[in-house]
């Protein structure tokens, strides 16, 4: 039988296909759907420390700041703890997770204050989380704030949080790192136990007609995907722990790239909202095919046959092979050049 387990962070999967966080992992009957379609865990929707501000804010100015003019009235407003916060309703769903499914259960942060990342992920791990997955997400525009200086205090975040909970840590990290591979090194120097490469973007857009920035949500190809796979490749050798990939991953042959390269598990998500639940047996049953074909016996047996140091042609994940794509491409009739 074949073997389609693999490690993340400690922890053993089933199988490397993880649905990363989605309105699919919102709620408990999704859940299900996606355990039973063969999902080896899931990550839930990201916990947004601002979203979290905002809350307290609002909530206190309506539940603490009213003056109705009458104290005999004041048993009119409403009680504070009949409220479920956005937290609260988090942590509640971790809880209710894990006590109903058998896959690991991921909590998700994304915070914008140092002691905000902290505080929040000890609540996560309290409620019962089997993993944290850190979105160090940011738009770094300032002139004043240099690369090393945004990645000085990312580390400092992380290695901070790493010292206050004991359940693995993951970091979602963007392609725009200037030292890639130097900085995730830095990271599992300071205890992390897995990165997610890569974070989207959702980039805002012009409205010609009134002006208006909107937002965009677009989703993902299967041509996203090769950024992730060259990474993987490329700092495979270079470290020892959980490689995720994210973004991009639509059919067995994405995921069999990643997973040659050097990862370990991929996150499914634009996949799942496009085709619904069942796309994960698929894939699965096409890997499984594939793998069958190829005379591999488990997914340990080919994974990272192809990273960087293991390829036959290394140079073509460099910029050495830049030259040879471009001189490659042959324009459409008609057109000269």
């Amino acid at each position: 039988m074949m073997d389609l387990t693999t490690s993340y962070c400690g922890l053993t999967l089933k199988n490397p296909l993880v649905p990363s966080s989605s309105p699919l992992t919102r709620n408990l009957d999704s859940a299900r759907r996606l355990e039973d379609a063969g999902a080896s865990a899931l990550i839930l929707p990201s916990l947004f420390e601002e979203e979290l501000i905002y809350e307290q804010e609002h909530m206190h100015r309506f539940m603490d700041m009213q003056d109705i003019g009458h104290h005999e009235a004041d048993s009119f407003l409403p009680v504070s703890h009949q409220y479920a916060s956005k937290l609260d309703q988090a942590l509640e769903n971790i809880s209710r997770f894990k006590s109903s499914l058998s896959i690991p259960v991921i909590a998700s942060l994304n915070g914008v204050s140092d002691s905000g990342w902290i505080e929040h992920a000890k609540d996560l791990e309290s409620a019962g989380c089997d993993a944290i997955e850190l979105n160090l997400y940011g738009i770094n525009a300032d002139r004043h704030d240099s690369s090393d200086s945004i990645e000085h205090a990312y580390l400092s975040i992380v290695r901070r949080m790493v010292e206050a909970i004991k359940v693995p840590c993951v970091v979602k990290l963007s392609n725009q790192v200037t030292g890639l591979g130097h900085f995730v090194s830095q990271l599992e120097s300071a205890g992390v136990r897995g990165v997610s490469l890569f974070n989207r973007f959702y980039q805002p857009d012009i409205d010609l007609e009134t002006l208006q920035i909107n937002p965009q949500l677009s989703l993902s190809d299967s041509n996203e995907s090769l950024l992730r796979i060259r990474w993987l490749a490329m700092l495979r050798p270079q470290v020892r722990m959980t490689l995720a990939a994210t973004g991009g991953f639509h059919r067995y042959e994405d995921v069999m790239k990643a997973l040659l390269a050097g990862g370990d598990v991929v996150h499914l998500c634009s996949v799942l909202l496009q085709q619904g639940e069942h796309a994960i047996h698929h894939i699965i049953s096409d890997m499984t095919q594939w793998m069958e074909e190829k005379e591999y016996e488990s997914i340990q047996q080919l994974k990272g046959s192809l990273s960087y140091q293991n390829a036959v042609n290394p140079n073509g994940y460099e910029r050495a092979n830049y030259l040879d794509v471009l001189d490659s491409y042959t324009p459409k009739s008609g057109v000269h050049y």
